[in-house]
């Protein structure tokens, strides 16, 4: 699946929607957490109404894996550790939870951020 939009909250739902028509409702729940929190990034760190695509497959060995792609190649994810009474600063720990593994993958035109998750049955 790929999808090519502009990072704004409301389109967060919408991709919500589209990963779990896509796997099945049993198997969406980690990449549709993280779908919301690398399109949620791009939004607070990249600026609202950024284009990007955001690409969920299966990989060969069993997983899934979440990429999204913005054109700015400075803004850079960092895995923080938020205190408890921090309002943000928590989307990375989330998805260094749930992933696998991440990371990041420059380009010419802007970065890729990607995580793979277990497929579920």
């Amino acid at each position: 699946m790929t999808v090519r939009l502009l990072a704004v909250p409301k389109e967060v739902p919408l991709l919500r929607r589209a990963v779990r028509a896509h796997l099945g409702a049993g198997a969406a729940g980690e990449v549709e957490l993280c779908v919301s929190e690398l399109v949620g990034n791009v939004i607070r760190h990249v600026g609202e109404g950024t284009p990007v695509t955001v690409h969920v497959g299966r990989t060969g060995d069993g997983r899934v894996r979440v990429e999204v792609t913005d054109p700015d190649p400075r803004a850079l994810p960092v895995l923080l550790r938020a205190a408890a009474d921090d309002e943000n600063g928590r989307g990375i720990a989330l998805l260094d939870a749930v992933a696998l593994r991440w990371g990041v993958r420059p380009g010419a035109a802007g970065k890729t951020v990607w995580c793979e998750v277990a497929a579920q049955p």
